[in-house]
């Protein structure tokens, strides 16, 4: 076992028990009131840099997406392939059993079928028999005047109804801007929009599609979309784990 193998397993371990040490009680509420929860750090700044830095890889990728060039903002993003790295694949695998059961709860309330399994490997098998097959886990990169415009992350009938994005780099140091947006149309009302900062290594757990809202008659399902507002200053990049694979 050589010292990077080493390393890595180490990281992987203090990523995952960052993540089973988080009040996940607390976070289900915070889901439950705003469509988002902002998590403690998951990453620390020496791992953010370096996965940061791996934007650079092409390899590592299986294609990048200039969103100016299909009018979905201004920025790029690349999708990983699905030899992730350790960290990515270890926090992935760490948050699922956990947003599972917020996702269990939610479809009870809505009168749902509940789809997933208890594991994420026997979850992705199912996609994959379904035709969805890519990986959506992804890398965001964003510059100054760059904007993520109001969108979901589908990728097909199999869905996964919460997903993370971390952030890679740190607010009012190497960015300014570029805040993390959530707007949720409420049932026969005016849609409600939610802001959050992500600081450096902390994660943001986000709907991806739609969340129970109580209403007089019960519980309906209150459409949300995501973006970022605009960077005005430095580079912001960021994490997108995402748990259905794509068509």
């Amino acid at each position: 076992m050589t010292t990077t193998t080493i390393t890595e397993a180490r990281a992987v371990a203090a990523a995952r028990e960052r993540v089973d040490g988080a009040d996940w009680g607390a976070l289900a509420g915070e889901l439950d009131e705003h469509g988002c929860a902002l998590t403690q750090r998951l990453l620390d700044p020496e791992q953010c840099r370096e996965l940061a830095a791996l934007y650079e890889r092409e390899e590592l990728f299986r294609t990048t997406v200039d969103m100016g060039r299909h009018r979905f903002g201004s920025g790029q993003y690349r999708y990983f392939t699905h030899d992730l790295p350790d960290v990515v694949a270890g926090l992935r695998a760490a948050l699922y059993p956990h947003l599972l059961t917020v996702a269990r709860d939610w479809y009870a309330r809505l009168g749902r079928p509940a789809p997933w399994p208890d594991t994420l490997e026997e979850w992705l098998e199912m996609c994959h028999a379904a035709g969805q097959d890519r990986s959506a886990q992804i890398m965001l990169r964003y510059g100054q005047g760059d904007w993520n415009a109001l969108h979901r992350d589908v990728f097909g009938d199999m869905v996964f109804p919460l997903q993370v994005v971390i952030g890679l780099d740190a607010y009012g140091t190497d960015y300014t801007g570029g805040e993390f947006l959530l707007v949720e149309q409420r049932p026969r009302a005016q849609s409600r929009g939610t802001t959050s900062v992500l600081a450096q290594g902390h994660g943001l757990v986000f709907t991806t599609r739609d969340r129970p809202v109580r209403t007089k008659r019960g519980w309906s399902a209150g459409p949300v979309r995501h973006g970022v507002s605009t960077v005005r200053s430095g580079r912001r990049r960021a994490l997108g784990l995402v748990f259905h694979d794509a068509s």
